[in-house]
């Protein structure tokens, strides 16, 4: 699937939630943290979504991996931070609304990680380039290819709802 927007990406969704409950945690009261450690962990979190936003945004495959990674990185380290507070959070005895909280938080910033991992696999293993290396002939040939795909559809969706062209098409989910 192609997507136009970073905001129609599923992992940036995932990353925007992390953000989200991230937030959550650090107004949680029972969140007791120095001001450093806070910053950091609301940064990190919020570098997941914004490197992906920006990756998506570059134009080129090569600089949308090398953001990927970086969103990575970034997950890691959400998780780590959270990693280090639930050690010390055994001997404050924190609440268990906060520990759950962490807890949905780190499982969050796997996600994203996993699903950045994924989407890192494809790219590498993909011939796509990106859109700043399209040319006018390759745009072109992209456009005809979607307009004879329309044009298909268009003629497979005229056909008695028995015919087999079109179930076969159903069943591909062309139509």
């Amino acid at each position: 699937m192609t997507y136009q927007r970073f905001e129609d990406v599923p992992v940036w969704q995932e990353a925007a939630e992390l953000y989200e409950a991230t937030e959550e945690v650090i107004e949680n009261q029972d969140f007791s943290v120095t001001r450093g450690f806070r910053d950091q962990l609301d940064r990190a979190a919020l570098s997941v979504s914004n490197n992906i936003a920006e990756g998506f945004e570059r134009g080129t495959t090569n600089e949308l991996l090398a953001f990927i990674y970086i969103a990575r990185g970034s997950a890691g380290e959400v998780r780590s931070m959270l990693c280090l507070k639930e050690r010390r959070a055994r001997k404050a005895n924190w609440p268990a609304d906060l520990k759950s909280q962490i807890s949905n938080l780190k499982s969050i910033a796997e996600s994203c990680s996993r699903q950045l991992r994924g989407w890192a696999d494809s790219l590498q293993n993909s011939e796509i380039k990106g859109q700043r290396h399209l040319t006018a002939k390759s745009r072109h040939e992209d456009d005809q290819k979607k307009r004879a795909a329309a044009i298909q559809k268009e003629l497979l969706r005229k056909l008695p709802p028995n015919h087999p062209l079109r179930n076969d098409a159903r069943k591909r989910g062309i139509i």
